[in-house]
């Protein structure tokens, strides 16, 4: 088990965030296989059983593949369907959302923390759940920013049109009086340098990709898993369930590089 690859899950490109912090945390002997279900994103907009059913489809199409381990690099994902993903598949599943909860736990000096994301990530207050199993005391205040999904796929991460989105959805959270924000979902990294601006240099920002990219280090070395070897023969993979041309396009701006194994599949064949 140690040499099979790690599965990497998201409802499409956004999870490329938590797959590049994966690769820059492990070992360059650890194979990743990603799985973007570009033909259904996005999932935010649906409802908690269509997410569940999805999330179910896409994690058993990885176990088929021989994974040792899953991530599901999606916000909504892990606020709605991780339990059951946990409960039926044989294997470590690790969510992004309580990661980055106690990475918030642990940076924040006033206990009053911030949290991004989609619309159904911050109605479905997982953030602030996960937040008070570290840190009953805190207030969570949460704004979703759905505009900044198309920016950062967009490319548009330094630029006026995504410095005055961040101004328009972040000046109230600063008056909150915020210490610390989390970026609640996958894309919102490659938005971090407005959006810290928008906040200011007293906000610290938590990188939940991050995060999850050491809690699945340390589950590895728990288990007994974690492969110290040569990197993959042939490298990673990448499988998607739509045209592969929009994934690719964004998907070597998002990793800084080309996406050499990429291949449209049929989720449920």
């Amino acid at each position: 088990m140690r040499d099979a690859g790690i599965g990497v899950f998201d409802s499409g490109i956004g999870g490329l965030t938590v797959f590049k912090a994966l690769k820059e945390t492990l070992p360059a002997g650890e194979r990743l296989v990603y799985l973007g279900d570009t033909a259904r994103v996005p999932y935010g907009t649906k409802s908690d059983e269509t997410v569940t059913r999805y999330a179910l489809e896409g994690a058993l199409f990885l176990e088929r593949r021989g994974i040792k381990a899953l991530v599901i690099a999606c916000n909504t994902m892990s606020a709605v369907a991780l339990p059951d993903l946990q409960r039926r598949l044989r294997l470590p599943v690790v969510g992004v959302i309580g990661p980055g909860a106690e990475a918030a736990c642990l940076a924040t000096r006033r206990q009053i923390i911030g949290v991004i994301g989609t619309a159904a990530t911050i109605k479905s207050g997982a953030y602030a759940r996960a937040i008070a199993t570290h840190l009953p005391q805190a207030r969570v205040v949460g704004r979703a920013c759905p505009l900044f999904v198309p920016l950062a796929e967009e490319g548009w991460v330094d630029n006026d049109v995504a410095r005055a989105t961040a101004a328009l959805y972040l000046r109230d959270l600063a008056a909150e009086g915020i210490d610390t924000l989390v970026l609640g979902c996958t894309h919102y990294p490659l938005l971090a340098g407005v959006i810290g601006e928008a906040v200011g240099p007293r906000v610290t920002l938590v990188d939940s990709a991050r995060a999850t990219a050491r809690v699945v280090r340390g589950r590895l070395v728990e288990r007994g898993l974690l492969n110290e070897g040569p990197g993959p023969p042939g490298g990673d993979d990448f499988f998607v369930t739509d045209s592969s041309d929009r994934f690719r396009e964004v998907g070597s701006r998002f990793l800084g590089g080309p996406l050499e194994r990429l291949e449209q599949i049929d989720i449920q064949g």
